[in-house]
Protein backbone atom coordinates (compact mmCIF):
# COMPACT_ATOMS: atom_id res chain seq x y z
CA UNK A 1 0.00 0.00 0.00
CA UNK A 2 1.12 3.55 -0.42
CA UNK A 3 1.08 4.26 3.24
CA UNK A 4 3.09 1.39 3.73
CA UNK A 5 6.79 2.65 5.99
CA UNK A 6 4.84 6.10 6.15
CA UNK A 7 3.64 7.91 9.57
CA UNK A 8 -0.77 8.06 9.09
CA UNK A 9 -2.55 10.48 10.23
CA UNK A 10 -6.00 9.92 11.52
CA UNK A 11 -8.91 10.18 13.88
CA UNK A 12 -8.97 8.57 17.19
CA UNK A 13 -10.86 9.12 20.15
CA UNK A 14 -7.84 10.10 23.01
CA UNK A 15 -8.89 10.03 26.14
CA UNK A 16 -6.42 12.70 28.03
CA UNK A 17 -6.88 12.06 31.65
CA UNK A 18 -9.01 9.98 33.59
CA UNK A 19 -12.91 10.38 33.82
CA UNK A 20 -12.96 12.78 31.03
CA UNK A 21 -15.02 12.39 27.64
CA UNK A 22 -13.16 11.32 24.88
CA UNK A 23 -11.64 13.92 22.42
CA UNK A 24 -11.95 12.87 18.79
CA UNK A 25 -8.64 14.27 17.75
CA UNK A 26 -5.83 13.92 14.55
CA UNK A 27 -3.15 11.78 15.73
CA UNK A 28 -0.21 10.01 14.15
CA UNK A 29 0.58 6.28 13.51
CA UNK A 30 3.65 4.97 12.97
CA UNK A 31 5.06 2.31 11.30
CA UNK A 32 5.09 -1.10 12.50
CA UNK A 33 8.12 -2.64 13.65
CA UNK A 34 9.70 -6.07 13.75
CA UNK A 35 6.87 -8.79 14.22
CA UNK A 36 4.38 -6.02 14.38
CA UNK A 37 1.02 -5.09 12.47
CA UNK A 38 -0.64 -1.69 11.23
CA UNK A 39 -4.40 -2.47 10.86
CA UNK A 40 -7.28 -0.06 9.34
CA UNK A 41 -10.18 -0.21 12.00
CA UNK A 42 -13.26 -0.72 10.55
CA UNK A 43 -15.60 -1.88 13.09
CA UNK A 44 -15.08 -1.50 16.56
CA UNK A 45 -17.72 -2.15 19.85
CA UNK A 46 -18.03 -0.35 23.15
CA UNK A 47 -17.56 -2.94 26.23
CA UNK A 48 -18.02 -2.30 29.93
CA UNK A 49 -13.95 -2.57 30.62
CA UNK A 50 -13.65 0.34 28.77
CA UNK A 51 -15.79 2.21 31.06
CA UNK A 52 -13.28 0.78 33.58
CA UNK A 53 -10.98 1.95 31.90
CA UNK A 54 -12.14 5.65 31.55
CA UNK A 55 -12.88 5.89 35.28
CA UNK A 56 -9.50 4.71 36.35
CA UNK A 57 -10.73 1.78 37.68
CA UNK A 58 -8.01 -0.59 35.47
CA UNK A 59 -4.22 -0.09 37.34
CA UNK A 60 -2.81 -1.04 33.64
CA UNK A 61 -4.51 2.31 32.01
CA UNK A 62 -1.87 4.62 31.42
CA UNK A 63 -2.86 8.07 30.44
CA UNK A 64 -3.20 9.61 27.96
CA UNK A 65 -4.65 7.16 25.92
CA UNK A 66 -6.39 5.15 23.28
CA UNK A 67 -8.80 2.51 24.33
CA UNK A 68 -10.93 -0.24 22.76
CA UNK A 69 -10.38 -3.46 22.29
CA UNK A 70 -13.22 -5.32 20.76
CA UNK A 71 -12.85 -4.31 16.35
CA UNK A 72 -12.38 -5.86 13.56
CA UNK A 73 -10.83 -4.48 10.45
CA UNK A 74 -7.81 -4.75 7.39
CA UNK A 75 -4.30 -4.79 7.81
CA UNK A 76 -2.76 -1.68 5.62
CA UNK A 77 0.92 -2.99 6.67
CA UNK A 78 3.39 -5.10 8.41
CA UNK A 79 7.01 -5.26 10.20
CA UNK A 80 9.79 -7.81 9.18
CA UNK A 81 9.28 -11.07 10.92
CA UNK A 82 5.37 -11.05 10.75
CA UNK A 83 4.01 -14.28 9.48
CA UNK A 84 0.79 -15.78 8.46
CA UNK A 85 -0.69 -12.51 7.60
CA UNK A 86 -0.41 -10.00 5.12
CA UNK A 87 -1.39 -6.43 3.51
CA UNK A 88 -5.23 -6.80 2.65
CA UNK A 89 -6.38 -9.60 5.32
CA UNK A 90 -8.98 -9.29 7.64
CA UNK A 91 -8.73 -9.62 11.22
CA UNK A 92 -9.27 -9.33 14.59
CA UNK A 93 -7.37 -7.80 17.44
CA UNK A 94 -6.77 -9.89 20.42
CA UNK A 95 -6.99 -8.47 23.98
CA UNK A 96 -5.30 -12.24 25.13
CA UNK A 97 -3.10 -12.93 22.76
CA UNK A 98 -1.31 -16.01 21.85
CA UNK A 99 2.10 -16.40 20.81
CA UNK A 100 2.77 -20.82 20.92
CA UNK A 101 5.47 -20.41 22.75
CA UNK A 102 4.94 -19.75 26.58
CA UNK A 103 3.95 -22.48 29.15
CA UNK A 104 0.11 -21.22 29.20
CA UNK A 105 -0.32 -21.20 25.73
CA UNK A 106 1.26 -24.86 25.10
CA UNK A 107 -0.95 -26.13 27.56
CA UNK A 108 -4.76 -26.86 27.20
CA UNK A 109 -5.81 -25.75 30.45
CA UNK A 110 -5.10 -22.20 29.60
CA UNK A 111 -5.89 -19.87 27.41
CA UNK A 112 -3.81 -16.87 28.59
CA UNK A 113 -0.37 -16.04 27.17
CA UNK A 114 2.27 -15.63 29.99
CA UNK A 115 5.31 -14.08 27.34
CA UNK A 116 2.84 -11.34 26.44
CA UNK A 117 2.11 -10.55 30.44
CA UNK A 118 5.52 -10.58 31.28
CA UNK A 119 7.09 -8.70 28.60
CA UNK A 120 4.40 -6.10 28.17
CA UNK A 121 4.98 -2.72 29.39
CA UNK A 122 2.11 -0.41 30.50
CA UNK A 123 0.66 1.20 27.50
CA UNK A 124 3.46 0.07 25.48
CA UNK A 125 4.26 -1.76 22.50
CA UNK A 126 6.84 -5.08 23.47
CA UNK A 127 9.75 -2.35 22.83
CA UNK A 128 9.17 0.23 25.19
CA UNK A 129 7.74 2.34 22.91
CA UNK A 130 4.34 3.62 21.53
CA UNK A 131 2.75 4.09 17.54
CA UNK A 132 0.56 6.63 18.55
CA UNK A 133 1.63 10.37 19.03
CA UNK A 134 -0.78 13.61 19.09
CA UNK A 135 -0.13 17.39 19.65
CA UNK A 136 3.65 16.26 19.93
CA UNK A 137 2.59 13.91 23.10
CA UNK A 138 2.93 10.36 23.42
CA UNK A 139 -0.15 8.51 23.54
CA UNK A 140 -0.65 4.93 25.25
CA UNK A 141 -2.09 1.87 23.61
CA UNK A 142 -5.15 -0.18 25.57
CA UNK A 143 -4.47 -4.23 26.35
CA UNK A 144 -2.79 -5.03 22.93
CA UNK A 145 -5.51 -3.40 20.64
CA UNK A 146 -6.57 0.33 21.28
CA UNK A 147 -9.34 -0.04 18.62
CA UNK A 148 -10.95 3.42 18.93
CA UNK A 149 -8.82 5.01 16.12
CA UNK A 150 -8.88 4.51 12.68
CA UNK A 151 -5.97 2.76 12.65
CA UNK A 152 -3.73 1.15 15.15
CA UNK A 153 -0.56 -0.73 15.58
CA UNK A 154 -0.64 -4.40 17.69
CA UNK A 155 1.60 -7.27 18.07
CA UNK A 156 2.06 -10.24 15.97
CA UNK A 157 0.88 -12.47 18.52
CA UNK A 158 -2.41 -9.78 19.49
CA UNK A 159 -4.29 -10.62 15.89
CA UNK A 160 -5.97 -13.27 14.23
CA UNK A 161 -6.67 -13.67 10.67
CA UNK A 162 -10.12 -14.44 9.49
CA UNK A 163 -12.10 -15.36 6.28
CA UNK A 164 -11.48 -13.12 3.57
CA UNK A 165 -15.33 -13.18 2.82
CA UNK A 166 -16.23 -12.38 6.35
CA UNK A 167 -18.46 -9.17 7.07
CA UNK A 168 -16.28 -6.37 8.90
CA UNK A 169 -19.63 -5.25 10.93
CA UNK A 170 -20.70 -7.22 13.55
CA UNK A 171 -18.19 -9.36 13.36
CA UNK A 172 -15.90 -7.50 16.00
CA UNK A 173 -18.41 -8.69 18.53
CA UNK A 174 -16.03 -11.76 18.72
CA UNK A 175 -13.35 -9.71 19.52
CA UNK A 176 -14.23 -9.24 23.05
CA UNK A 177 -18.19 -9.67 24.26
CA UNK A 178 -19.52 -12.47 22.66
CA UNK A 179 -16.48 -14.97 23.12
CA UNK A 180 -16.39 -14.38 25.74
CA UNK A 181 -19.76 -15.03 27.49
CA UNK A 182 -20.34 -17.82 25.26
CA UNK A 183 -17.35 -19.60 25.78
CA UNK A 184 -17.83 -19.48 29.63
CA UNK A 185 -20.81 -21.49 28.85
CA UNK A 186 -19.24 -23.61 26.70
CA UNK A 187 -15.55 -23.64 27.37
CA UNK A 188 -15.25 -22.53 31.26
CA UNK A 189 -18.27 -24.19 32.98
CA UNK A 190 -18.77 -26.63 30.08
CA UNK A 191 -22.79 -26.68 30.69
CA UNK A 192 -24.38 -29.76 30.20
CA UNK A 193 -28.13 -30.67 28.62
CA UNK A 194 -30.90 -30.76 30.33
CA UNK A 195 -29.15 -28.24 33.06
CA UNK A 196 -30.19 -25.18 35.23
CA UNK A 197 -28.33 -22.20 34.35
CA UNK A 198 -28.72 -18.65 36.01
CA UNK A 199 -26.97 -15.38 34.29
CA UNK A 200 -26.42 -12.27 36.76
CA UNK A 201 -26.35 -9.44 34.42
CA UNK A 202 -28.19 -9.37 30.46
CA UNK A 203 -25.70 -6.90 29.09
CA UNK A 204 -24.28 -8.05 25.67
CA UNK A 205 -21.64 -10.32 28.00
CA UNK A 206 -24.58 -12.19 29.42
CA UNK A 207 -26.72 -12.40 26.35
CA UNK A 208 -23.68 -14.26 24.91
CA UNK A 209 -23.59 -16.23 27.50
CA UNK A 210 -27.23 -17.39 27.17
CA UNK A 211 -26.83 -17.98 23.36
CA UNK A 212 -23.92 -20.45 24.87
CA UNK A 213 -25.87 -22.58 27.52
CA UNK A 214 -28.60 -22.25 24.88
CA UNK A 215 -26.87 -23.41 22.48
CA UNK A 216 -25.26 -26.84 25.53
CA UNK A 217 -28.76 -27.89 25.79
CA UNK A 218 -29.87 -26.11 29.13
CA UNK A 219 -33.25 -26.73 29.85
CA UNK A 220 -33.87 -24.12 32.18
CA UNK A 221 -32.39 -20.59 31.74
CA UNK A 222 -32.68 -18.01 34.86
CA UNK A 223 -31.57 -14.10 33.68
CA UNK A 224 -31.26 -11.93 36.71
CA UNK A 225 -30.93 -8.13 36.20
CA UNK A 226 -32.85 -4.90 37.55
CA UNK A 227 -33.56 -3.25 34.19
CA UNK A 228 -36.72 -5.17 32.94
CA UNK A 229 -36.53 -3.31 29.44
CA UNK A 230 -33.49 -6.16 28.82
CA UNK A 231 -36.04 -8.99 29.55
CA UNK A 232 -37.80 -9.10 25.88
CA UNK A 233 -34.10 -9.35 24.13
CA UNK A 234 -33.17 -12.19 27.04
CA UNK A 235 -36.21 -14.12 26.44
CA UNK A 236 -35.61 -13.97 22.49
CA UNK A 237 -31.98 -15.17 22.73
CA UNK A 238 -32.88 -18.30 25.52
CA UNK A 239 -34.04 -17.11 28.66
CA UNK A 240 -37.01 -19.10 30.30
CA UNK A 241 -37.38 -16.84 33.29
CA UNK A 242 -36.44 -13.26 33.94
CA UNK A 243 -36.12 -12.09 37.97
CA UNK A 244 -35.75 -8.39 38.71
CA UNK A 245 -34.10 -8.45 42.11
CA UNK A 246 -35.85 -5.64 43.49
CA UNK A 247 -39.46 -7.55 43.04
CA UNK A 248 -38.93 -9.95 45.91
CA UNK A 249 -38.00 -9.20 49.57
CA UNK A 250 -36.08 -12.17 49.45
CA UNK A 251 -32.37 -12.28 48.66
CA UNK A 252 -31.65 -13.33 44.89
CA UNK A 253 -30.12 -15.98 46.19
CA UNK A 254 -32.81 -17.57 48.26
CA UNK A 255 -35.67 -17.22 45.60
CA UNK A 256 -33.35 -19.13 42.91
CA UNK A 257 -32.74 -21.69 45.69
CA UNK A 258 -36.13 -22.15 45.99
CA UNK A 259 -37.15 -22.48 42.61
CA UNK A 260 -34.83 -24.84 41.74
CA UNK A 261 -35.02 -26.77 44.45
CA UNK A 262 -31.57 -26.92 46.31
CA UNK A 263 -30.06 -24.41 43.39
CA UNK A 264 -28.39 -23.49 40.23
CA UNK A 265 -26.28 -25.95 38.30
CA UNK A 266 -24.47 -23.53 36.49
CA UNK A 267 -24.54 -19.52 37.41
CA UNK A 268 -22.73 -16.84 36.20
CA UNK A 269 -21.77 -13.27 37.19
CA UNK A 270 -21.28 -10.84 34.03
CA UNK A 271 -21.53 -7.40 36.33
CA UNK A 272 -18.31 -7.08 38.26
CA UNK A 273 -19.82 -6.31 41.26
CA UNK A 274 -18.67 -8.30 43.85
CA UNK A 275 -21.91 -8.39 46.18
CA UNK A 276 -23.13 -10.15 43.13
CA UNK A 277 -20.55 -12.48 42.76
CA UNK A 278 -21.15 -13.71 46.47
CA UNK A 279 -24.84 -14.21 45.36
CA UNK A 280 -24.14 -16.24 42.31
CA UNK A 281 -21.70 -18.54 44.33
CA UNK A 282 -24.67 -18.75 47.12
CA UNK A 283 -27.27 -19.44 43.62
CA UNK A 284 -24.78 -22.65 43.01
CA UNK A 285 -26.28 -25.96 43.91
CA UNK A 286 -24.76 -26.67 47.19
CA UNK A 287 -23.28 -30.11 46.44
CA UNK A 288 -22.29 -29.53 42.28
CA UNK A 289 -23.02 -26.32 41.27
CA UNK A 290 -20.36 -24.44 39.26
CA UNK A 291 -20.21 -20.54 39.68
CA UNK A 292 -18.55 -18.68 36.63
CA UNK A 293 -17.09 -14.93 37.07
CA UNK A 294 -17.16 -13.14 34.34
CA UNK A 295 -17.47 -9.45 35.30
CA UNK A 296 -14.21 -7.29 35.69
CA UNK A 297 -14.33 -5.62 39.28
CA UNK A 298 -13.00 -2.33 39.97
CA UNK A 299 -9.27 -2.54 41.10
CA UNK A 300 -8.56 -3.94 44.80
CA UNK A 301 -11.99 -5.39 45.09
CA UNK A 302 -12.53 -8.27 47.67
CA UNK A 303 -14.47 -10.97 48.28
CA UNK A 304 -15.31 -12.53 51.30
CA UNK A 305 -17.68 -15.60 52.31
CA UNK A 306 -17.62 -18.69 54.78
CA UNK A 307 -15.49 -21.34 53.34
CA UNK A 308 -17.53 -23.88 54.76
CA UNK A 309 -20.11 -23.21 51.40
CA UNK A 310 -17.41 -24.65 49.43
CA UNK A 311 -16.55 -27.60 51.42
CA UNK A 312 -19.69 -29.73 49.89
CA UNK A 313 -18.97 -29.51 46.75
CA UNK A 314 -19.44 -26.55 44.95
CA UNK A 315 -16.79 -24.87 42.14
CA UNK A 316 -15.90 -20.95 41.66
CA UNK A 317 -13.81 -20.54 38.46
CA UNK A 318 -13.28 -17.22 36.23
CA UNK A 319 -13.32 -17.11 32.61
CA UNK A 320 -11.51 -14.92 30.43
CA UNK A 321 -12.23 -14.62 26.78
CA UNK A 322 -14.22 -17.09 27.19
CA UNK A 323 -11.38 -20.13 27.32
CA UNK A 324 -10.59 -19.70 24.07
CA UNK A 325 -6.85 -19.44 22.77
CA UNK A 326 -7.53 -16.75 20.55
CA UNK A 327 -5.97 -17.33 17.52
CA UNK A 328 -6.61 -20.62 17.16
CA UNK A 329 -10.23 -20.17 18.13
CA UNK A 330 -11.10 -16.52 16.15
CA UNK A 331 -11.20 -17.68 12.90
CA UNK A 332 -13.42 -20.79 13.47
CA UNK A 333 -15.69 -18.37 15.67
CA UNK A 334 -16.01 -15.98 12.51
CA UNK A 335 -16.97 -19.36 10.49
CA UNK A 336 -19.33 -20.34 12.47
CA UNK A 337 -21.30 -17.11 12.07
CA UNK A 338 -20.93 -16.83 8.58
CA UNK A 339 -22.30 -20.12 8.62
CA UNK A 340 -25.06 -18.74 11.20
CA UNK A 341 -24.60 -21.15 13.95
CA UNK A 342 -25.43 -18.50 16.17
CA UNK A 343 -26.38 -14.92 15.57
CA UNK A 344 -24.42 -11.82 16.26
CA UNK A 345 -27.00 -9.58 14.88
CA UNK A 346 -29.30 -9.74 18.04
CA UNK A 347 -27.10 -8.29 20.12
CA UNK A 348 -26.95 -5.14 18.62
CA UNK A 349 -28.78 -2.30 19.30
CA UNK A 350 -27.64 0.84 17.65
CA UNK A 351 -25.24 2.16 14.97
CA UNK A 352 -23.71 5.60 15.75
CA UNK A 353 -20.82 7.66 13.86
CA UNK A 354 -17.50 7.56 15.29
CA UNK A 355 -18.28 11.27 16.81
CA UNK A 356 -20.99 10.43 19.07
CA UNK A 357 -18.51 8.03 20.87
CA UNK A 358 -19.50 9.64 23.69
CA UNK A 359 -22.95 9.18 23.66
CA UNK A 360 -22.43 5.59 22.78
CA UNK A 361 -20.85 5.56 26.19
CA UNK A 362 -23.51 7.53 27.73
CA UNK A 363 -26.32 4.79 26.72
CA UNK A 364 -23.98 2.37 28.00
CA UNK A 365 -23.89 3.54 31.52
CA UNK A 366 -27.68 4.79 31.59
CA UNK A 367 -28.80 1.00 30.74
CA UNK A 368 -29.92 1.17 27.30
CA UNK A 369 -28.32 -1.46 26.20
CA UNK A 370 -24.19 -2.25 26.40
CA UNK A 371 -22.31 -1.10 23.45
CA UNK A 372 -19.55 -1.35 20.80
CA UNK A 373 -18.18 0.88 18.56
CA UNK A 374 -16.98 -0.45 15.06
CA UNK A 375 -15.31 1.94 12.43
CA UNK A 376 -13.97 1.72 8.62
CA UNK A 377 -10.70 4.03 8.03
CA UNK A 378 -12.00 5.48 4.77
CA UNK A 379 -12.58 8.76 4.88
CA UNK A 380 -16.21 8.04 6.18
CA UNK A 381 -17.17 8.66 9.26
CA UNK A 382 -17.48 6.19 12.32
CA UNK A 383 -20.53 4.68 13.34
CA UNK A 384 -21.48 3.31 17.16
CA UNK A 385 -24.08 0.79 17.87
CA UNK A 386 -25.82 -0.16 21.02
CA UNK A 387 -25.98 -3.74 22.24
CA UNK A 388 -23.16 -4.37 21.26
CA UNK A 389 -22.18 -0.98 20.07
CA UNK A 390 -19.91 -1.09 16.92
CA UNK A 391 -17.82 1.84 14.73
CA UNK A 392 -17.89 1.53 10.83
CA UNK A 393 -15.48 3.84 9.31
CA UNK A 394 -15.18 4.43 12.21
CA UNK A 395 -18.68 2.83 13.10
CA UNK A 396 -19.44 1.75 16.91
CA UNK A 397 -22.13 -0.42 17.51
CA UNK A 398 -23.73 -1.39 21.32
CA UNK A 399 -24.57 -4.18 23.19
CA UNK A 400 -27.01 -4.58 25.39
Amino acid sequence: MATAGQVIKCKAAVTWEPNTPFSIEEIEVAPPKAHEVRIKMVSTGICRSDEHALSGKLTDVVFPVVIGHEGVGIVESIGEGVEGIKPGDKVIPLFAPQCNQCKCCKDSRSNLCLSASLRQPKGLMADGTSRFTCKGKQLHHFVNTSTFTEYTVVEEIAVAKIDDDAPLGNTCLIGCGFSTGYGSALNTAKVQEGSTCAVFGLGGVGLAVVMGCKAAGASRIFGIDINEDKFEKAKELGVTDCINPKDSDKPIQQVLLEQTGGGVDYVFECVGNIEIMLAALQSSHFAYGTTVIVGVSAVSSTITFDPMIMLTGRTLKGSVFGGYKSKDAVPQLVSDYMAKKFDLDKLVTHNLPFEKINEGFELLRTGKRDISAAHSCESQTPKINSIMSKIYHLQLKTRT
